[in-house]
């Protein structure tokens, strides 16, 4: 069966704009299953059901787990999970080892290696990077905390190495994919109103996390002829 994983960054961008609901009509078009793993879980809804924030959020990540738009994995990956944990964290240092990642999407990385996953979804810029350019990364934590950074190279070309096959995106690119579907044609009120619709869904999934640039932005509604 194919699969696709989810990290908890792409859920909650999609949750602060309300947009939950495209996973199920997505999901049926993908024709296979949508992951979440149990440290996600945790993140999604069982800390926020703890807290004061973002109550409703987590009882909408419930409603999809109910539903089956989404379905929890039970696969133990424990030994993959840490194993990418401690390469991501030490592949980095200014004084100390940067901690660059956390739990949840390294064990969401390594259900999508278990499974053969068709993409996995983050929009964290940091993992992304990691994988795709560890010199700029290694450029930004140098601007972020003006200090000089070393790189571990024989710790990132491991991490690199374990993950080369998987596809990383994003929610923009996720919702790019439900515009073509014709997800958001009940929008589109006015003919020329089309711009502005897929402009203000990769701009809200921006402003939210999701680490697209204003030029992808502006690539997107080139591509899609806008």
């Amino acid at each position: 069966m194919k699969s696709i994983i989810f990290d908890s960054s792409t859920i909650i961008s999609l949750a602060m704009q309300n947009l939950l609901w495209v996973l199920k009509p997505l999901k049926s078009a993908f024709g296979g299953e949508f992951y979440i793993c149990e440290s996600v879980k945790r993140e999604l809804v069982d800390r926020p059901l703890a807290g004061k924030k973002f109550k409703y959020e987590a009882l909408s990540v419930m409603y999809l787990l109910k539903q089956g738009d989404l379905k929890l994995s039970s696969e133990d990956l424990s030994v993959q999970t840490n194993k990418l944990m401690f390469l991501a964290n030490h592949s980095f240092k200014a004084q100390d080892w940067i901690k660059l990642v956390h739990e949840g999407e390294m064990e969401a990385l390594a259900l999508a290696m278990k499974l053969k996953s068709s993409a996995y979804f983050v929009d964290e810029r940091t993992t992304r990077l990691l994988i795709e350019s560890p010199t700029l990364l290694s450029n930004l934590l140098k601007q972020k905390l003006h200090t000089k950074i070393t790189m571990n190279r024989e710790n990132i070309l491991a991490f690199q190495k374990i993950v080369r096959d998987i596809k990383i995106l994003r929610s923009s690119e996720l919702l790019i994919i439900g515009y073509e579907l014709g997800l958001f044609d009940k929008f589109i009120i006015r003919t020329d109103l089309r711009k502005t619709l897929l402009d203000g869904l990769l701009w809200g999934t921006r402003l939210r996390g999701c680490s697209i640039s204003s030029k992808e932005i502006s690539d997107a509604l080139k591509i899609e002829k806008l």
